[in-house]
């Protein structure tokens, strides 16, 4: 009888194949049509459930992990999160270090799925011993048995994306797609779509999104590390204050760097305007397609996909709380209408 029984054997069956969803109330003054790959779709809410999944059955085709052995990673919250769930179904521990920046939603997910973590101060740079990425690699030479995912510098994660993300927006637009645009943080997943999507067509036009206070827009521009570029910023996983090897540059026909502040109050405004729930990256995403419209990068036949990388469930404690964008001073007198009023009936 089991045979009769159309069911998944896990959550892992449910990675990729992720929804186009048209914009429409957000981007009605902009010329062209836009639509958003919600990865938060995903079983594990974000993009990089791609990157777990086929980076570690990499490492198990290569006879490299057995079970019971650990994995590794650094983490703005969300890879680690599938991480976690992925090493849940095969047998494997979790160590996950993890930036200060990510919110406690994010901390408290990956706990819940049994990773042990340690939280490392955000704003140190990248090669002080306390950095997230130091802190994975010491834990990986202290731990036998471990592997480490070194997202930033693998090969493997523009891989994932060359062999789905890519696929699938050609697939779903019937090979129609005129932009890409994607946030930049390891730059796997622009990277990975980007080469799949040029091969197909080398005129479609790759957009990234950077932020202010990371060196990945200048860095592409002028090929120098320019360390004068770093301040803090509170976007997660976004930019960055070293270049990853997992980003392709010469595959990105732009950069376009996005506030803190107007990003947070587009997130919003995404849930507000098209009932998706996403998350800050998203909201990144989508000021970023306001501002390359401002300077004329869309037509009337433009067709813009955008990767929004994962849910707002991991952002309650952020751009979706009043009090948090208080603190922040975003909230001014034009953005006062934002803030929702609760009534209590007694």
């Amino acid at each position: 009888m089991k045979q009769d029984i159309k069911a998944h054997d896990n959550v892992l069956g449910l990675i990729g194949n992720t929804p186009l969803i048209r914009l429409n109330k957000i981007t009605e003054s902009l010329p062209g049509n836009f639509y958003a790959k919600v990865e938060a779709f995903n079983p594990g809410h974000s993009t990089k459930d791609r990157i777990a999944l086929y980076i570690i059955e990499e490492a198990e085709r290569q006879g490299i992990l057995s079970p019971g052995d650990t994995i590794i990673e650094t983490t703005s919250g969300n890879t680690g999160f599938s991480l976690a769930m992925v090493s849940i179904i095969k047998g494997y521990n979790c160590i996950l270090a993890v930036s200060s920046k990510s919110s406690k939603d994010k901390i408290d997910m990956l706990r819940s799925l049994g990773a042990k973590v340690y939280v490392c101060p955000a704003h140190v740079s990248a090669d002080d011993e306390r950095s997230y990425y130091n802190v994975a690699k010491r834990l990986h030479e202290e731990t036998k048995g471990s592997i480490y995912i070194n997202q930033y510098f693998n090969q493997l994660n523009i891989d994932a994306h060359y062999k789905s993300t890519g696929p699938e927006i050609w697939e779903q637009t019937n090979g129609k797609i005129t932009h890409l645009i994607a946030c930049s943080g390891t730059g796997g997943t622009i990277s990975g779509a980007a080469k799949y999507l040029k091969e197909k067509n080398p005129n479609i036009r790759i957009l990234g999104v950077d932020a202010f206070g990371s060196v990945l827009k200048k860095y592409h521009e002028t090929k120098e590390f320019d360390a004068d570029e770093i301040y803090p910023y509170r976007i997660e996983g976004l930019g960055k204050n070293l270049i990853p090897t997992a980003t392709d540059f010469d595959l990105i026909d732009h950069f376009m760097k996005v506030t803190d502040e107007e990003s947070a109050h587009t997130t919003r405004e995404i849930a507000k305007k098209e009932g998706l729930f996403v998350g800050y990256t998203s909201g990144a995403v989508m000021q970023a397609i306001k501002q390359y419209a401002e300077e004329g990068e869309f037509t009337e036949e433009s067709n813009v996909i955008a990767i929004f990388p994962d849910h707002g469930s991991r952002y309650m404690s952020k751009v979706f709380s009043d009090d948090w964008m208080n603190e922040q001073g975003f909230f001014d007198s034009i953005n006062a209408e934002e803030v929702q009023k609760v009534e209590f009936i007694k």
